[in-house]
């Protein structure tokens, strides 16, 4: 290995190290903080749980909030963020381990289309018993870590829940008019069910100004873009679960889903020789798709077996067009694009648990088959006002890839404060690929993970993971694509592998009891086979593997209370991240971020409950920095900012609904867009020209009613 990815590592490692002396010494600090005489305000516990391991909230916490679904209580614990599955980057791979911080009645999540927040949203907040937060080192499910919310409940009887959302904005949209879910939960006897009907419906846009100047400054040209979209994505989705009696118990999901995408972008270009062109450009993305996946658990032997099967597809039918019109009567040009990417993934999956040696073991095996069949076509605009095909051989194809996995997993408390989780194994795959870069290839590789959770207080914990993770290949970055809006295009790459990286985690919580409480995660990841743009030999360029890279990533969550202050009622959450990251770029040789990655991201959620009222009101913050990416013959950078806030009023008794209004972007942040291309192969290429975009989005409205059934 280079010296120099060995003195990062060192590092990296000597930080670490010095974070977790810190952290060793916090509950002495937190003793001091507390002698000022503060009174301390913990969240209520109850009996069954004020062992060592677990807070729990029960829902009179909550009350202040009045919140409808169990969503929105796990966002109101002090100091908790909600990961997603994608938390590692690459996306999940199969089912796999749990990388979700949330369960639900000590269960994970086994749905790939609904999100954490759809699920939680249609658990009404009056069937919660309680929330725990408990470290994930000492459940018996592999794969968690760190702070994790165990949503605990029972269904009550049928009830209905219901959210309305709309809004507009007085620059380049349509109104937000059918945005919203409506859900019904139920039981009867030992069958539990929720039905959902939900759209996911948005609307966007910017206007103003880009200037396209040469390598010296001069004025290409002039233009003036309006850009407006709009997306629709309604869904039906159901939940079904069977108590057999015995310990057996079965569930089923259900989601129907069709998405629509429409965004139309006409321009007004003006050359410095003062020729006029009208650009019209609009693309449009829709398609159906589905999900069903079950399971069912029961006893077996001298544990519990629980047999695992899902169904994904999806068709994405993806056309743009664009055709630039000139003013001096010239023939217009254009060009035309049209894809279609039909995507699916069939899971089967066992998990073996058992109790052996005073501890928690699981075996699992996981067979994935994930598939993609995409046909494409290229045209240009004749001087006749017709569209002539145009060979386009790299965007046509398939690629499938079978996986077999086993995992052995292990958990142990070591001590009333410390806790262990071991589990170790590998996986095999297949990759295949059809098309004119027909190619076929076996890997073996290993995957695992050790954790350590060390608890010496209540309201102090610390943990730490070391793992080797494999990605999630996209598969469409084996097969060719254009983007006609930049005048870009990707080639096909055959030899494409998942990335790999080896993973330290580090998360320390504290509770400062009436105050708030705080949780800081530091991560390094060392990759191997690391993605993204690289040469190809006729000149053009792909996504594929370029090397090592290496990425440290700290992220502080905190939640301050008002109540010490006598600002009762109030809440501060703060949510800061900051990342340095190394990549050697294979077009000129040096050291840069990831492309299109975050560096940093400020963010502040201000919510005032007024004591005595129904009223809520307050104010978030939002900015972030990403990073430019790196092409070829281009490098550049998209983003908007650079800082968003918005304000809102909430009543949580209109009629019996919780009606909350919104004025977001009042700073007036704007979309912009950068980019130098060059006139041939960096670095040695002189400048093409340069490309600043700087367009208005305007401030954004949004009411939002919800309420129960």
């Amino acid at each position: 290995m280079p010296r120099m990815l060995w003195c990062k590592k060192f590092q990296r490692a000597a930080l670490l190290a010095a974070c977790s002396a810190m952290a060793f010494a916090a509950p002495a600090l937190a003793h001091a903080a507390d002698s000022s005489g503060a009174a301390s305000i913990e969240p209520p516990v109850s009996d069954e749980h004020t062992q060592l391991n677990h807070q729990s909230y029960p829902p009179d916490y909550f009350t202040q909030f009045a919140p409808r679904n169990a969503y929105e209580m796990v966002l109101r614990i002090p100091g908790f963020a909600i990961v997603d599955a994608n938390a590692h980057g690459g996306g999940q791979r199969g089912l796999g381990e749990a990388n979700q911080n949330v369960i639900v009645n000590g269960a994970r999540f086994s749905s790939k289309s609904d999100s954490i927040q759809d699920q939680l949203q249609r658990i009404p907040a009056s069937d919660v018993v309680r929330i725990e937060i408990l470290d994930g080192t000492t459940l018996d499910i592999p794969g968690l870590t760190g702070q994790v919310a165990n949503v605990v409940y029972t269904s009550s009887g049928t009830s209905g829940q219901f959210r309305w959302r709309t809004g507009f904005r007085p620059h380049n949209t349509e109104a937000q008019l059918y945005g919203g879910e409506i859900s019904v939960t139920g039981s009867s006897g030992e069958f539990d069910y929720t039905l959902s009907l939900s759209n996911n419906n948005d609307r966007y846009g910017a206007d103003g100004p880009t200037l396209i100047t040469d390598g010296a400054g001069n004025v290409i040209e002039e233009q003036f873009s309006k850009f407006s979209g709009k997306s629709d994505n309604p869904r039906l989705s159901g939940n079904f679960s069977y108590d057999f009696g015995g310990g057996t118990v079965g569930n089923l999901n259900v989601s129907v889903r069709r998405d629509n995408r429409v965004n139309v972008q006409p321009e007004t270009g003006i050359a410095a020789s003062g020729l006029v062109r009208e650009r019209d450009f609009r693309e449009q993305n829709k398609g159906p798709q589905y999900e069903i996946g079950g399971d069912i658990e029961f006893p077996f032997g001298p544990g519990r077996l629980k047999l695992i099967g899902l169904e994904r597809f999806e068709r994405d039918k993806y056309s743009s067009e664009l055709v630039d019109a000139f003013g001096d009567g010239s023939p217009s040009t254009g060009f035309q694009f049209n894809q279609t990417n039909e995507t699916g993934e069939r899971i089967g999956r066992f998990e073996y648990g058992w109790n052996m040696w005073e501890a928690d073991w699981q075996l699992s095996g996981e067979a994935a088959f994930n598939r993609l069949d995409r046909a494409s076509n290229f045209f240009e605009l004749a001087p006749n006002g017709s569209f002539v095909e145009l060979p386009f051989p790299g965007g046509n194809g398939g690629v499938t890839e079978d996986r077999y996995e086993t995992i052995l997993s292990f958990s142990k408390q070591l001590t009333p404060k410390l806790s262990m989780q071991l589990s170790g194994g590998g996986e095999y795959s297949k990759i295949e690929q059809t098309g004119t870069e027909a190619n076929s290839r076996t890997f073996q590789r290993p995957k695992g993970s050790l954790s350590l959770a060390w608890k010496p207080q209540s309201d102090f914990d610390v943990s730490i993971e070391f793992a080797r993770r494999v990605s999630q290949l996209s598969f469409g970055d084996f097969l060719a694509s254009v983007s006609l809006d930049n005048e870009n295009q990707a080639g096909a790459n055959n030899q494409l592998v998942p990335y790999q990286s080896w993973d330290v985690e580090l998360e320390f919580n504290k509770s400062f009891g009436a105050w708030g409480s705080a949780k800081l995660q530091l991560r390094q990841a060392w990759f191997e086979d690391f993605i993204d743009f690289f040469p190809l030999v006729n000149g053009g360029e792909a996504r594929g593997n370029i090397g090592d890279a290496d990425r440290f990533h700290v992220e502080l969550n905190t939640t301050l209370k008002g109540e010490p202050i006598g600002f009762k009622g109030a809440q501060l959450e703060v949510r800061a991240v900051k990342r340095w990251m190394h990549v050697t770029d294979p077009f000129t040789g040096l050291e840069r971020p990831f492309s299109f990655d975050q560096d940093s991201v400020l963010e502040l959620r201000f919510r005032h409950d007024v004591p005595g009222s129904d009223w809520a009101w307050g104010s978030n913050l939002y900015t972030d920095q990403n990073v430019a990416y790196s092409r070829r013959r281009e490098i550049g950078r998209d983003h908007e900012g650079p800082t968003f806030i918005n304000f809102f009023v909430e009543h949580k008794d209109v009629f019996g609904m919780t009606v909350n209004a919104t004025v977001g972007n009042i700073l007036g942040a704007r979309n912009k867009f950068e980019r130098t291309v060059f006139d041939g192969d960096r670095p040695d290429a002189g400048i093409l020209f340069d490309e600043r975009r700087n367009r208005r989005i305007g401030p954004i409205f949004r009411f939002s009613v919800s309420g129960n059934f």
